[in-house]
């Protein structure tokens, strides 16, 4: 079996997009031959059965550019990947272009219950796609009992402000954590990263908050396993990944998201955009014990391991293609 994969970006040092590189890795193993067209390219370490063709992003290229390029390499390669068409879909909303083409695709994957794909005769739920080998426990790591972390986009629609109040309850009550936020904003949410850096110039001189910029996903499994708490603060319907890696990793998850009801258990979910409880669960996992939090680390490991893990995929990725 051949695949060809239309990506955004291959880039393993990508603090959002490189995970793609270990899910050619872990897809060179099922396939005869990879070939991976994307709108940009990286740093990487890639097997011989794996060619990967940039639009020319990392080059500076025009859009003009971009389209030839693409037509191009999916012409002269066309010997090189069988016919069968996968649309990968996750987000909650589509439009008239994803309706176009879910119409050409042969199936429609997601991940979330609530995307946009979900449904349809062609949709199947796929796994996360989580490396196992990558997001694990680290004994050597020093994991802090009262160490909060947030890892993603800075954004409204990621509701980190909501994290930032949750903070200032938990000073004005005299409880002890750190709390650190990963992640960048793109240009048109700028406006709202400064406001968040203003409002909580208090807890950054007090070092109860930082900033601490973009990481390269090769490096949150540290970030992971330095933390006891990961927040995510995504609406209803949202599946981010960060979430799985995080719990991977032994560190307990608190989401908003319902689409996570059936893998994180109700003492880690909080109502959404609700501020007084999410302090409430920060502080439930604060008291936990040793033991308890043992347990419960172990607990989420688990869950990823039989629902999430890369190795999973990439077995149902290359049933579906035998199967069509």
């Amino acid at each position: 079996m051949k695949l060809l994969i239309l990506t955004q970006k291959i880039d393993k040092a990508d603090p959002v997009l490189g995970f793609m590189h270990g899910w050619l890795l872990e897809f060179a193993k099922n396939f005869e031959k990879i070939t991976a067209i994307c709108l940009e390219f990286g740093t990487h370490s890639l097997p011989e059965n794996v060619q990967v063709f940039s639009l020319g992003k990392e080059r500076g290229e025009s859009r003009l550019k971009y389209i030839w390029n693409f037509y191009k390499y999916i012409s002269r390669e066309r010997k090189n990947y069988d016919k069968k068409i996968v649309f990968w879909y996750n987000h909650t909303c589509g439009n008239l272009l994803t309706r176009v083409a879910m119409f050409f695709a042969d199936i429609v994957c997601h991940t979330s219950p609530f995307a946009y794909t979900a449904g349809t005769k062609k949709s199947q739920q796929m796994p996360a796609g989580i490396d196992m080998n990558v997001f694990k426990p680290e004994e050597k790591i020093n994991r802090n009992p009262k160490n909060i972390m947030y890892v993603g986009r800075i954004a409204p629609l990621k509701k980190v402000d909501v994290l930032v109040e949750a903070a200032k309850i938990l000073d004005r009550e005299g409880i002890d954590f750190v709390l650190d936020i990963y992640g960048t904003a793109a240009a048109k949410d700028n406006h709202y990263f400064e406001e968040l850096k203003k409002t909580s110039v208090t807890l950054q001189d007090k070092g109860k908050l930082f900033f601490r910029g973009a990481v390269p996903n090769t490096q949150t499994p540290l970030i992971f396993n330095a933390h006891l708490v990961s927040v995510n603060l995504t609406p209803k319907g949202n599946y981010d990944k960060t979430v799985l890696e995080g719990m991977a990793c032994g560190t307990l998850p608190l989401v908003s998201s319902s689409a996570f009801n059936d893998i994180i258990p109700a003492e880690f979910r909080f109502k959404e955009y609700d501020i007084r409880d999410l302090v409430e669960k920060i502080k439930f996992i604060f008291s936990l014990s040793e033991t308890a939090v043992a347990k419960y680390g172990s607990n989420c490991r688990r869950a990823v391991e039989q629902n999430h893990n890369l190795v999973l995929l990439a077995t149902n990725l290359t049933t579906l293609f035998n199967n069509q």
